[in-house]
């Protein structure tokens, strides 16, 4: 007789199945959902060591899935240096500096999350880092990761003199007199991570607890991590093989400029052999395309519309593209590429054809990430070649402390078309929502929010608000989408039997509360295979 484990009763159940959209309770053997229907019919099946666990009327939906994330390193990033998404000033960014160095005598200082639209190439530098930490290596990443800043004592670390040469699809900023200001662009700051000393691997155990803890208590049971090499490998496997792994990982590895369809293959075949767990599997190709508006390195079909004008090519020629993207499909790995510009989108959506032409069509789901910039005529493409539109919503509204700089270089013509959410469902374009944390916050409640009301509150003015969404999109987005995306979606990102138990309750209905108040979501309980992993501490449940 099947031992029921748990029962989880008078529940308002969101299945995300069409057809059984509701239910009251269900039940788990085996950390897989065995049944649904009414709670006196789910506690006739318990058994007398079955968990009961009552939602008190609340909705319970299927565990949330976040399908571009870099959760590794962003609880690293979390454990080994300040963060700076909040300082709006050179002082509050150097007070930040100087009580984490305080607490961390020890060792470089890796921070993270400085705000490009306050801290540019004009007003940051070493000087302002020196003054806070002289007598050790410091390295800060921007909020998009695409730009650091160090100090001196790093630059002497890694022998960054005048004269040094830019690394391809990088620069080093320079002063006046061409020496480095400490200011980095894009591979520049590779180049420079590259020579400081390595992360250990104790640091990225600790970021690893640190990083799914922090998704767990926002409801989050299965990620793909958007950028795997091999340290991020060991972390996960490691945490997979002992059990402190508390969600799903599907990892994507890098591809870089100067890989070659053997190299790449070589190296990604190897990571997927190695990694089949239930809990961690690389499935996927990463490529950077390009880079980010704020340094003007996206990639875009005409150029700047601001005074400075200009433009930024892709990060891949179109030969190489073709070379890589029919290797790796004929291989049946997904592609996942990072693309802002509307000229790297572009490019994706022709790679991607290129392949299928080559190779058939196959259900890949391949990807294109972020998509801030997107020409109309490519929005049929999405739908034709299967494409999945990964997209991050949180970032399509009017910041209310960070001036939107970006606009002006995009320009009032092409504002309608930036995070065109709307227009690519309206395209029949498959569409999952997900954070790029640490780039931004990974809570997955906030991010809804935004794509349902394109503001940061009701009294601010909405940013295209005719690419908004339903609440009932963007929940599939984060559900049935997202499951897809990380090829799980016949296991996950639903609540049926045969599924597994990967579960969240809310003290909310967001389907019918203002949404508004969508953002102010409790996760107050998340299950993975019916075990509980986080649990808010005021749920009697």
């Amino acid at each position: 007789m099947m031992q029921i484990e748990l029962v989880v009763h008078n529940a308002d159940i969101r299945t995300m199945r069409a057809e059984r959209p509701r239910a009251e309770a269900l039940a788990v053997a085996g950390g897989r959902i065995v049944a649904l229907g009414s709670s006196a019919d789910m506690l006739a099946l318990a058994g007398p060591e079955t968990r009961r666990l009552n939602a008190g009327g609340r909705m319970v939906l299927p565990g949330l899935q976040d399908a571009h994330i870099h959760l590794l390193n962003g609880g690293t990033d979390m454990v080994s240096g300040p963060v700076l998404y909040d300082a709006t000033s050179i002082e509050a960014l150097q007070a930040a500096l100087r009580g984490f160095a305080k607490a961390n005598p020890n060792g470089p200082v890796m921070g993270m999350g400085w705000q490009a639209g306050i801290f540019t190439d004009e007003n940051l530098g070493r000087a302002v880092l020196d003054a806070a930490i002289p007598d050790r290596p410091c390295m800060l990443y921007d909020s998009s990761f695409h730009n650091a800043v160090i100090n001196t004592a790093a630059m002497r670390a890694v022998a960054l003199t005048t004269g040094q040469p830019d690394p391809p699809n990088g620069h080093f900023v320079l002063d006046a007199q061409g020496i480095p200001t400490g200011m980095l662009h894009e591979a520049a700051t590779g180049w420079v991570r590259n020579r400081l000393p390595p992360t250990s691997h104790e640091t990225h155990m600790k970021g690893l607890a640190m990083g799914q803890a922090h998704a767990n208590r926002h409801g989050i049971t299965g990620v793909l991590d958007a950028m795997i090499v091999d340290d991020n490998a060991r972390a996960y496997a490691e945490a997979a093989a002992n059990g402190t792994l508390t969600l799903r990982v599907a990892g994507t590895a890098l591809v870089r400029p100067e890989d070659t369809a053997q190299t790449a293959l070589e190296r990604l075949s190897a990571l997927r052999a190695s990694h089949r767990d239930p809990l961690f599997t690389v499935h996927s190709g990463k490529f950077f395309f390009d880079g980010v508006l704020e340094n003007r390195t996206a990639a875009m079909l005409e150029p700047y519309a601001d005074s400075p004008g200009g433009n930024a090519p892709l990060m891949f020629e179109p030969a190489k593209i073709a070379e890589l993207f029919k290797a790796l499909d004929a291989a049946r790995f997904q592609i996942h590429v990072h693309a802002i510009g509307d000229n790297a989108v572009r490019a994706a959506l022709d790679g991607i054809e290129t392949a299928r032409r080559a190779n058939g069509n196959w259900p890949a789901l391949h990807q294109i990430a972020h998509i801030q910039m997107l020409h109309g005529s490519d929005l049929p493409r999405f739908r034709a070649l299967g494409v999945m539109a990964n997209m991050q919503p949180l970032w399509a509204m009017y910041d209310p402390v960070v001036p939107d700089l970006w606009m002006d270089m995009v320009g009032e013509a092409r504002l309608p078309m930036v995070y065109a959410l709307r227009d690519l469902l309206d395209a029949g374009a498959p569409l999952c929502l997900s954070s790029d944390f640490p780039v931004s916050t990974l809570n997955p409640f906030e991010i809804m929010q935004t794509a349902v009301t394109r503001a940061a509150s009701a009294q601010a003015r909405p940013f295209q608000p005719h690419q908004a969404i339903t609440i009932a999109e963007a929940l599939a987005g984060y559900t049935t989408a997202a499951a897809a995306a990380c090829w799980r979606s016949h296991e996950t990102g639903a609540i049926f039997p045969g599924a597994h138990a990967d579960l969240i309750v809310i003290d909310r209905d967001i389907s019918t509360c203002d949404p508004f108040e969508i953002g102010g979501t409790k996760v107050l309980a998340t299950l993975l295979a019916g075990v509980e992993v986080y649990r808010d501490t005021q749920f009697d449940g």
